[in-house]
C-alpha cells in the first residue's frame, strides 16, 4: 500500500507513528507531510529507514491509497489545522488511519466526505464490541510469550518489540509481535488499542491478542506506560496481568530523570522498576525481567555505549540499544 504519513511540526522526534511506520512497516511511504521541515528527505533526520520526501501539504504528495495520521499526541486529539490535509486526502479518494481518541469516523464533515468519494475512515483505537473480561489463560499458548515493559512512557517498547521480533526471525525463530497501541496496529495491521478499552475488559482484550496470535515459538507482546506513570499505569498492569508473560524486558530513555510530561515526578532508580515489575506480575504468572533496551538517541556513539554498559550493570542482565546496536546481544537471554 501506498501512504503519505501526517506529521505537521513534530517529525521526527514527537511523530512516533510515522518513524514506526517508516522503519518497521511493508508500506510504501511517498511521502511525509510537515511544515516544519519540507523540503528535507526523510534520510536527513533519521538513519537506516525507508527514505521519503517530505512536503508542506497534502496538495504535493504523489498519488497514494492512504493518509496516515502519524503524530500520537497526549490525550489523542485531533488538531484542527490538519483538516485542510484530512479533507484534501479524502477528496483524492485516499483512505485516512488514525490512532487518534478522537474518531475521524465520528466526525461529520469526514464521514460526509469519505462517503462521498469512497474512502474508508480508519480509528485504530476503537475497540470490538465484543470483549469480555480476562479468564487467566494467557499463560496456556505453547508460544514463549515476552512483554516490554518501561520506566515512563516513550521509552521505546514498540520499537524493542519489532527488533527482539526480527533478531528471533534471524535466528530462524517463528517470531511475532502482539501489537497493544496505535503504532503497532498501524506497523501490523492487527490488534487492540489497549488504552481504549473499558478497564475491566482490558486485562481480557490482551489475552485475546496473545490467543489470536496463532501458532508462534514466541510471542513480543508491545507494552505501554509504565507501572509508576501518575496517568497510564492503569493500561500497564492490564498488559502484564493480561499477557501472563514468561519474561520481561525493561525499556528506558537514557538521561530522563522524570516522568516525560510529569516533571515533578522523578524516576525511580532502574532496578527498582525491574523488582516492581517482577513482584507485581508474580502472583498471577512468574516473568523475570532477562534484559533491557536503553533508547540512546540523544547521544554520541561512545557515550551511549558506556551507557548502555551501566544500564546493563545496573539491572543484572544483558542490554542493548536495538537501533544504534541491535539486538542480538539481548536475544539469547530473552530466549
Amino acid at each position: 500500500m501506498r501512504v503519505a504519513l501526517l506529521a505537521h511540526e513534530q517529525f521526527p522526534d514527537r511523530a512516533k507513528t510515522a518513524v514506526g511506520i517508516l522503519r518497521y512497516a511493508d508500506h510504501d511511504v511517498v511521502a511525509v507531510v510537515d511544515r516544519a521541515t519540507a523540503g528535507d528527505y526523510v534520510r536527513e533526520h533519521i538513519a537506516d529507514v525507508q527514505d521519503a520526501p517530505i512536503v508542506d501539504s497534502m496538495a504535493a504528495v504523489p498519488d497514494c491509497d492512504a493518509l496516515v495520521i502519524g503524530i500520537a499526541p497526549i490525550g489523542g486529539g485531533f488538531e484542527d489545522s490538519w483538516r485542510p490535509d484530512v479533507r484534501r486526502a479524502l477528496a483524492r479518494g485516499c483512505d485516512i488511519v488514525a490512532g487518534l481518541h478522537y474518531f475521524l469516523s465520528d466526525d461529520e464533515e469526514f464521514a460526509r466526505l469519505a462517503d462521498e468519494h469512497g474512502c474508508e475512515l480508519r480509528d485504530l483505537r476503537r475497540p470490538p464490541a465484543d470483549l469480555s473480561v480476562a479468564e487467566g489463560t494467557a499463560s496456556e499458548v505453547d508460544a514463549t510469550v515476552v512483554c516490554t515493559v518501561g520506566t515512563d512512557c516513550s521509552t521505546g517498547k514498540m520499537t524493542a518489540s519489532f527488533e527482539l521480533r526480527n533478531a528471533a526471525r534471524e535466528r530462524g525463530l517463528d517470531a511475532a509481535v502482539v501489537p497493544t497501541g496505535q503504532t503497532g496496529i498501524a506497523i501490523a495491521d492487527w490488534g487492540i488499542v489497549i488504552d481504549r478499552v473499558v478497564a475491566d475488559f482490558a486485562a481480557g482484550a490482551v489475552e485475546r491478542l496473545v490467543h489470536e496470535a496463532g501458532d508462534h515459538d514466541i510471542l513480543f507482546v508491545e507494552g505501554q506506560g509504565a507501572l509508576t506513570h501518575p496517568a497510564y499505569s492503569g493500561v500497564t498492569l492490564s498488559i502484564l496481568h493480561g499477557a501472563q508473560p514468561d519474561s520481561l524486558v525493561l525499556c528506558h530513555d537514557a538521561g530522563r530523570d522524570a516522568v516525560h510530561g510529569y516533571e515533578d515526578y522523578p524516576l525511580l532508580p532502574v532496578e527498582q522498576y525491574a523488582d516492581l515489575y517482577e513482584r507485581i506480575a508474580s502472583p498471577v504468572h512468574e516473568a523475570s525481567v532477562d534484559a533491557g533496551m536503553l533508547n540512546t538517541q540523544d547521544m554520541a556513539g561512545d557515550q551511549a555505549r558506556d551507557a548502555v554498559d551501566a544500564y546493563a550493570d545496573a539491572l543484572g542482565v544483558p542490554a542493548t540499544d536495538p537501533v544504534r546496536f541491535d539486538a542480538d546481544e539481548v536475544i539469547e537471554s530473552v530466549l
